[in-house]
């Protein structure tokens, strides 16, 4: 089986001044190429942290992560970058669009540390622009568009590099739920050509969406949806 994600008894301590706080407990998780993820749990279950050591933005204190079949903790620091560049695409609630820059810009940015040169970093710009529905906006810059349409270009920012993966956290969390509905609908979309999704939920609704739903408490996952239909399958 070729995973796109495997995480072996991981472990993430935050050191405090009362001592070592554990964040993640244990975790065991392995998510196959072209699934369809919703991670959920209440707020200081460790969903976050877990997101962050997935999308190599944080390591773990103890255990092993491989993404895209490449151990995570024996890579270089331009290694790292490089497979990450390349493998994760990344939506995040906040947006996080440049302000003075348009569009067409805004979602070239990765390309920009990808080293590819700029005539084509516009070029596949303005055709995953297309892809999220906003080519007649590629010269305008986020404040000239609503909320859902600035998400849409985090998302067209995430798909530029043709991931194999998304990592979105909450990405519905700053839109009404009709802007919602139509986000998810793009999440659908992607996942059935193939792109492995993994998003951060608090909300029922959205997390339905995803093929399996993994649920954290306590920095352990005491939900796996996935786990439950096999032993339901095969009893």
């Amino acid at each position: 089986m070729s995973y796109v994600i495997e995480v072996r008894q991981i472990y993430k301590d935050y050191q405090t001044a009362a001592g070592a706080f554990p964040v993640l407990k244990d975790v065991n998780l392995t998510i196959e190429r072209s699934d369809y993820v919703a991670i959920m749990g209440p707020s200081g279950s460790g969903k976050s942290t877990f997101m962050n050591i997935l999308g190599c933005l944080d390591r773990p204190t103890a255990g092993e992560y491989f993404l895209d079949g490449h151990q995570v903790s024996q890579l270089s620091g331009n290694d790292l970058a490089q497979l990450r560049n390349k493998t994760i695409g990344f939506v995040f609630q906040g947006f996080n669009l440049l302000a003075r820059s348009n569009l067409l810009d805004n979602v070239a940015l990765p390309l920009v540390y990808s080293g590819v040169d700029k005539k084509m970093r516009h070029e596949r710009a303005e055709q995953v622009l297309i892809k999220v529905g906003l080519g007649s906006y590629l010269n305008s810059r986020p404040s000239q568009i609503s909320g859902g349409q600035q998400q849409r270009v985090a998302i067209a920012r995430a798909l530029v590099n043709e991931p194999r993966l998304i990592l979105a956290d909450e990405p519905t969390g700053n839109l009404d739920s009709k802007t919602s509905e139509e986000i998810m609908q793009l999440f659908d979309s992607l996942n059935k050509e193939g792109i492995s999704i993994v998003l951060v939920t608090h909300e029922t609704d959205i997390a339905e969406h995803a093929k399996r739903q993994v649920r954290f408490l306590d920095g352990k996952i005491v939900h796996d949806s996935y786990a439950q239909s096999a032993v339901m399958e095969v009893s």
